[in-house]
């Protein structure tokens, strides 16, 4: 099986659209956007 790996940039901001998401203990860079 071939996994196909997207690259997805979310740089900048305070990530406030994102939130709950995205807060002080999990930053956007680090969030999972696409499940298995």
């Amino acid at each position: 099986m071939t996994s196909k790996i997207v690259p997805v940039i979310m740089a900048g901001g305070k990530g406030t659209r994102l939130w709950p998401l995205s807060r002080s203990a999990a930053p956007k860079q680090f969030l999972q956007i696409l499940s298995e």
